[in-house]
């Protein structure tokens, strides 16, 4: 959805989850606002709702800081997300390739062979970001070994949120 200066309303820009870990029949889209108004960035949520107005996450943000898989949050009328109202326990751990290093394909390849060696829900955005789920209780350590001389290289930033 955009709208332009002819509008007098400024751009939106969505970010999308194109294979969300927590797809199914029943997923109700909500909209997190990632800036300021005149902005205008926002990133999908795919969720299960549970009442008129909360909803159970069911994707990794890939920039929505303070909301995971699996946290409840309640929107306004517009569809947006206005709070957390419980936590899940699950931290996401996010990772940004940077897209000018010369083994960025490599490095891709290696963190998606490390996700799916441990088993850790993750999805890609653009081939470029990466977000994987760390439920309660998994040790992200032999992941973080991985992503440490990546970033020491100057080949990615990573974090983890809770």
């Amino acid at each position: 959805m955009e709208s332009g200066p002819s509008s007098g309303r400024h751009l939106i820009t969505i970010i999308t989850h194109e294979d969300p870990i927590g797809r199914g029949p029943t997923n109700y889209i909500i909209q997190a606002d990632l800036s300021n108004p005149q902005d205008g960035w926002r990133e999908q949520l795919w969720t299960h709702q549970l009442t008129e107005d909360t909803f159970e996450v069911a994707c990794l943000p890939f920039f929505t800081y303070g909301i995971c898989y699996r946290d409840v949050v309640t929107i306004d009328s517009n569809h947006l997300v206005i709070a957390v109202v419980r936590k899940s326990g699950h931290r996401t751990l996010r990772a940004a390739l940077v897209r000018e290093h010369a083994n960025r394909d490599q490095v891709h390849e290696l963190l998606h062979g490390k996700t799916v060696d441990m088993g850790l829900p993750h999805e890609w955005l653009q081939g470029t970001y990466l977000a994987v789920d760390l439920p309660p209780g998994t040790d992200p350590a032999p992941l973080i070994e991985t992503l440490k001389p990546l970033a020491q290289a100057d080949a990615l930033y990573w974090e983890i949120d809770s």
